[in-house]
């Protein structure tokens, strides 16, 4: 089932999520929705405080952005063929590697892109879909998608990374966003 997107503004979007166990009600159904929901997007990753549930859940596919592009332009990206994963109770280990910029969007803001800098490679302690613990270190691409999602259950955006001045230019959008004055094809919650 496709769940409507959270929209900026919506409370859910700033707090910290809380861990969950294996009994949390209609997990696996959960986790479908939430893969049909980024997929209805044309997302690359979703997290469960997206669809209004403050848990530490997300959901991952950067194997797609790599599906378009030719050899070389694969080479540039170390975790190429990428990562298809679902995270549980992440928590970071470790942040390594270089600050590198990259253009970044999210479905809780749309039409709003801008230039974050995150590291290139993090560590993250997490149960997986089956529930069997996990650490790994992911990097490139996948680690930045992994790093935008993991903000989102600790209750930061994307924005929050830019810097003071870009975020007052676009005071406008994310007020019209939040009050529903936004076209996408997607299914969205508004702040009420």
């Amino acid at each position: 089932m496709i769940l409507p997107i959270v929209a900026y503004g919506h409370p859910v979007l700033r707090q910290t999520a809380t861990d969950i166990d294996k009994d949390y009600p209609g997990l696996e159904k959960l986790v479908t929705d939430m893969w049909e929901t980024m997929y209805a997007s044309n997302g690359v990753g979703l997290a469960a405080p997206q669809i209004n549930r403050s848990i530490r859940l997300f959901v991952v596919d950067t194997e797609q952005m790599f599906e378009g592009m030719d050899e070389d332009e694969k080479g540039e990206y170390p975790d190429n063929p990428g990562t298809k994963a679902v995270f549980i109770n992440a928590h970071i280990v470790s942040l390594d590697g270089e600050l590198w910029p990259y253009n970044e969007g999210c479905l809780s803001i749309p039409k709003i892109r801008e230039d974050v800098n995150r590291n290139r490679e993090v560590t993250l302690r997490y149960l997986d879909g089956q529930f069997e613990p996990q650490e790994k270190t992911f990097t490139g691409i996948s680690a930045r998608v992994i790093l935008h999602e993991y903000d989102h259950i600790d209750g930061k955006l994307f924005i929050d990374h830019i810097s003071q001045l870009k975020r007052k230019l676009m005071k406008g959008k994310l007020t019209d966003i939040s009050k529903g004055k936004v076209r996408v094809d997607y299914k969205m919650m508004f702040p009420q």
